[in-house]
């Protein structure tokens, strides 16, 4: 039997993101949310709709929360008494202490999960990424494998701990990384800087950099101001303030040792600062090796896909920069960002082709000893650049021990087909066969 989840705050980018990973996992869903559009949100998922929650979330197996953090420990509180037994109650919101401090009072026999996915909705499937769970012994015995097993199954990796211990790790991991972009992005906007203007002499490392901080501040600026109002991140706030005096002080007063003490310091207490020296070279490399595609390229024919319209632009590269691409076909001349493409590989490029360019036909029949078969010939044939299927249509035997074969060849649409032909000719008189 499915098992019924009820999302609350189901219409959110991140419930929405449930909502597609519990359907494929075959659970049965319904979302509440005070969104009005909620309910053409569920619509268009295809899942229920619930608009008096208290009374429908007794019938309901699991109650997932996912709600803004500064209204989930209320959310909790109206919920949690009205499940049923052998329920859950499971929160995925990025704090965990006060969240799974409500949970407690949930009626006997209900159990409860904290979880928090360390990534964001734009993640279509987390493989490889990983889920934090907050666990309460005596009260998930009977869910914990099975959420286990559903964040696994999908290719996540799942760690544990507690809810002190979460909230710990996550005034670094998320409050100290976050304050530290947005600072450079208000640091940024009060200099006047142009940043525009800065990407024309950036280094690899600059560039991702500013596009970290261009990637937090997209976000949500409620649910980013809400992390750092966290009680744990007040203390990372002094500490990283406090040192960026101290380096600012030491080297406005020449106190250059002083600096260097305090990087050494640093990169002591980080650690193996070999690897990540590699793991970011790997970072840098990748960032820039389709450029160097790109710019090998000119005067050859590539692939762009939009990221964002999945549209596919085809033609010759022109010129490249870091910031654009100009491709040419049949006279028209597109520019692209290249931030904004991905370079498809060349089997990409002949699947997108095979799927949409008119294509040429032609019919071709060749004598050969009637001891050949067929099905060899027709595969000689398919490896003739250009070529992207043969079907064999005719067959007779003639005098002499031969037999005349007609195969049927689909020519890709950008190639002259009379110019493929020919090849094909060549090629099946070279195996000793005569045209006809």
């Amino acid at each position: 039997m499915r098992s019924k989840v009820l999302i609350i705050g189901g219409a959110g980018n991140m419930g929405q993101w449930f909502v597609r990973s519990l359907k494929r996992q075959n659970y049965k869903i319904s979302i509440a949310d005070i969104d009005p559009q909620a309910q053409e949100v569920a619509k268009a998922l295809g899942i229920g709709f619930v608009e008096d929650v208290i009374s429908a979330v007794r019938d309901f197996d699991i109650v997932l929360i996912s709600v803004p953090i500064n209204v989930t420990e209320e959310v909790i509180w109206k919920v949690a008494p009205h499940m049923r037994p052998g329920s859950l109650l499971m929160d995925v919101t990025s704090v965990k202490k006060g969240p799974m401090k409500a949970m407690r009072d949930a009626p006997k026999g209900v159990e409860t999960i904290g979880a928090h996915p360390m990534f964001g909705p734009t993640v279509s499937e987390p493989l490889g990424q990983t889920v934090i769970l907050v666990k309460v012994e005596g009260r998930c015995e009977n869910w914990l494998p099975r959420i286990v097993d559903l964040f696994e199954n999908s290719g996540a990796h799942v760690e544990f701990l507690s809810a002190e211990e979460h909230d710990q790790m996550m005034s670094v991991v998320q409050g100290l990384t976050h304050f530290a972009y947005i600072a450079i992005g208000a640091t940024i906007e009060s200099l006047k800087f142009d940043l525009s203007k800065s990407r024309r002499f950036m280094s690899p490392v600059y560039e991702i950099m500013v596009d970290f901080v261009g990637r937090i501040l997209a976000q949500n600026p409620h649910l980013y101001a809400m992390i750092q109002a966290c009680p744990d991140v007040k203390r990372v706030h002094n500490a990283f303030i406090t040192q960026c005096l101290e380096l600012s002080d030491s080297a406005d007063s020449g106190e250059t040792e002083k600096f260097v003490r305090l990087m050494r310091n640093a990169a002591s207490h980080f650690g193996d600062t070999e690897s990540a020296l590699r793991r970011s070279d790997k970072l840098v490399n990748a960032k820039i090796a389709e450029l160097e595609i790109l710019a090998k390229s000119i005067g050859e024919e590539r692939a762009l896909r939009h990221i964002y319209s999945d549209v596919v632009h085809v033609g010759i590269v022109r010129k490249v920069t870091p910031q654009e691409v100009l491709l040419e076909r049949e006279g028209k001349k597109t520019e692209l960002k290249i931030e904004n493409v991905s370079l498809l590989s060349a089997d990409e490029l002949l699947c997108w082709k095979v799927d949409n360019l008119v294509h040429h036909r032609r019919d071709i029949s060749v004598a050969l000893l009637d001891c050949v078969k067929p099905e060899i010939i027709a595969g000689i044939i398919e490896g003739v650049d250009g070529v992207i299927s043969v079907k064999q249509i005719d067959t007779y035997r003639i005098k002499n021990g031969h037999v005349s074969l007609t195969y049927r060849i689909k020519i890709i649409g950008d190639k002259d087909p009379n110019g493929v032909q020919h090849e094909v000719e060549e090629v099946l008189e070279g195996i000793g066969g005569k045209i006809r």
